[in-house]
């Protein structure tokens, strides 16, 4: 990302709380959601004439149509996609805001014993926290500059604004839906997208799996957030077999990664369309700097490591419900993992190894009718190899679970507006930061989510 971009955010967190507080993921569940863009365009519903629901299963959530229209770069392929054919009025543009009241808890925070005096010592303590809130604005306009040019664009405008998303892609190279190219700052290729996620609230409303870090890693790349690159992305005349290949890099850095993805889908008897996929992330990060006066010089990065991400996703429709279950598995070389330079071995600790660990999930909707959806999710993360013997075997473990609703009063191809209920619960093994026990937190949300 660019001058403050969410993956700066989470970084700068880690950091500061040593990946070994559930106080940690929670501010950067804060941090994720405050930077949660818009995902639904009403004026696509209003340049086709057609109802949201065409697009989505229950907005931002997007259903198999809604997939191959994004696919097809935002077109049709009527003949009249180009930006010649609007009426001068139409204008591309969504702006999204949800306020609302929610409810944080940590069972175990370090506070002073006595308030105010840093003299009484440290115990752990619960803090509850809450209030209403929604200072944040999300915009996004997205579109067609020609025929087979689309685009998008998406400042977030709050505490930190920034721009979260804004590429280009040429769609359909040489005539063919095989090659379509992109470039900016976007969304990895990602079917069970963060983006579009249905739910806000601050434990529940990100995929942690996508930016897991395991305890005392230098390491902070991820398949969540968005990132610079280039994609290359093709699919079939239908949609059912779909691929991108994407090689990313932020400047300055000089490090480069790259992802794939690769979705089929197939027709179940009595059942419909179902999809499964795989993915993978191989890159290398630096582990040390050249510096001036001991300060490390931006994109002067050295000794380069790798790591990976890899794993597969199915996303199943059985009537009414449909479920989206998710498998990562990641690794990191041992010079990662333990912190420490390439050029100094003889820091590492005895019987240091690269750290790996499996997460995923399971999400269910039920989706009653388009104007409300029922949700359930549960989430785990398992650490299978620390970094060192030092580190607490389950450390870095974490199991969350969400419940909650969606209903939409109002959906018509000017605005949307959901009435939104949800409940929260994550336990991480070993992170209390006192007592080393296992920290429990929640969040209860409830609000408005609306567009226009």
């Amino acid at each position: 990302m660019g001058e403050i971009s969410t993956a700066m955010l989470i970084r700068k967190t880690l950091e500061w709380a040593g990946g070994k507080s559930i106080g940690a993921l929670l501010l950067l569940s804060v941090l994720m959601a405050s930077a949660r863009p818009a995902a639904a365009i009403p004026a696509f519903a209003r340049k086709y004439g057609l109802p949201c629901s065409a697009c989505h299963a229950a907005w931002p959530m997007l259903n198999n149509f809604g997939q191959t229209f994004k696919d097809n770069g935002y077109q049709l392929g009527n003949g009249h996609d180009a930006p010649i054919y609007h009426q001068p009025e139409y204008w591309p543009i969504t702006f999204r805001v949800t306020p609302q009241w929610h409810r944080e808890n940590n069972d175990r925070v370090a506070v002073d014993q006595v308030p105010g005096n840093a003299s009484s010592g440290l115990v752990e303590a619960g803090v509850t926290t809450s209030g209403f809130d929604g200072s944040s604005i999300d915009v996004l306009t997205a579109g067609t500059l020609s025929n087979n040019i689309s685009f998008l664009v998406q400042p977030f405008i709050g505490n930190g604004s920034f721009l979260a998303q804004a590429w280009v892609r040429f769609d359909n190279l040489a005539h063919s839906n095989w090659l379509n190219l992109k470039l900016g700052k976007f969304e990895l290729d990602e079917p069970i997208s963060q983006e579009r996620i249905l739910t806000l609230n601050n434990t529940g409303g990100n995929y942690f799996t996508y930016f897991f870090t395991p305890p005392g890693d230098s390491n902070f790349t991820s398949i969540g957030g968005n990132q610079l690159g280039v994609e290359l992305s093709g699919h079939s005349a239908n949609d059912y077999s779909r691929y991108s290949i994407s090689l990313l890099g932020q400047y300055p850095t000089q490090t480069y990664g790259t992802y794939a993805n690769f979705t089929q889908s197939f027709e179940v008897p009595k059942l419909g369309l179902q999809r499964v996929g795989v993915y993978g992330y191989y890159g290398e990060a630096p582990t040390y700097s050249q510096t001036n006066n001991g300060n490390p010089i931006a994109g002067a990065g050295l000794g380069n490591r790798s790591f990976y991400r890899a794993g597969a996703y199915g996303m199943f429709y059985v009537g009414k419900f449909d479920f989206d279950t998710f498998f990562l598995h990641g690794q990191d070389n041992v010079f990662l993992g333990n912190s420490v330079p390439a050029n100094q071995p003889a820091a590492l600790p005895v019987g240091a190894a690269g750290p790996a660990w499996n997460g995923g999930f399971v999400e269910a909707h039920y989706i009653y009718n388009p104007r409300l959806a029922l949700i359930g999710k549960y989430e785990l993360i398992r650490m299978s190899r620390q970094a060192n013997a030092s580190i607490r075997s389950d450390l870095g473990n974490l199991d969350t679970w969400t419940v909650g609703y969606r209903w939409y009063p109002i959906m018509n191809p000017r605005a949307g507006l959901a009435w939104v209920q949800e409940y929260s619960r994550i336990i991480n093994a070993g992170a209390a930061p006192l007592s080393g026990r296992d920290d429990i937190g929640s969040s209860l949300l409830m609000g408005f989510d609306f567009d226009f």
